[in-house]
């Protein structure tokens, strides 16, 4: 199943309709053919192969057991409580709440030629969507003059240096705070990455 780490205490995982499917058609075989090893590249494609034929009326069965697993799977996760530091989602990671007295992130040389750039685009061509001016941009700044380019990447390392200092006040304020008031909430300063 999973790998790594396994929590035998976790309930097993809610199956689909065509996952109960493929299981009892595994389960057919084995007892037809016992001795028989199974292909399950070609087993798969059989069963995707019968199901795509199947009527409503016949899936219906696999519905119905899908619901009554969905239901029981979801009793059991009400009362499962997963090891500390587990997540209790299945693969979604709980995200950290943004630090709104954290540093803005510093801006990369090509942000930085966006910031001036998009708006100049927008005005020349009003009927762009976002995707599109963005691969405009891009290739823009593929084609931009090495000395221009040279004038962002100088703003980029004098914004990094911006970043790096107010982050360094930052830890100072947040390690004084957390020392006066331990058991706060944790903050990764990683989690802005995603909010450029």
């Amino acid at each position: 199943m999973g790998r790594g780490k396994t929590d035998s205490a976790k309930p097993r995982g809610r199956m689909t309709s065509y996952a109960i499917f493929v299981q009892t058609c595994r389960e057919e075989h084995k007892r037809k053919h016992p001795d028989e090893n199974v292909v399950f590249a070609e087993f798969s494609k059989k069963c995707a192969e019968r199901w795509k034929n199947m009527s409503e009326k016949e899936k219906k069965r696999f519905q119905d057991m899908a619901a009554r697993d969905k239901k029981r799977y979801e009793a059991e996760m009400q009362h499962y409580v997963p090891p500390r530091g587990e997540k209790g989602g299945r693969g979604k990671k709980r995200r950290r709440t943004k630090d709104p007295n954290a540093p803005k992130r510093s801006l990369s040389a090509f942000f930085w030629f966006c910031n001036d750039e998009r708006p100049k685009l927008k005005a020349i061509h009003p009927d762009l969507g976002i995707g599109q001016i963005a691969k405009e941009l891009g290739r823009l700044w593929s084609e931009v003059d090495a000395h221009v380019k040279r004038n962002y990447e100088a703003m980029a390392e004098r914004d990094k240096a911006r970043y790096e200092r107010d982050m360094a006040a930052y830890r100072a304020r947040k390690g004084a705070a957390e020392a006066a008031a331990p058991n706060g909430d944790e903050y990764d300063e990683d989690d802005d990455e995603e909010d450029e």
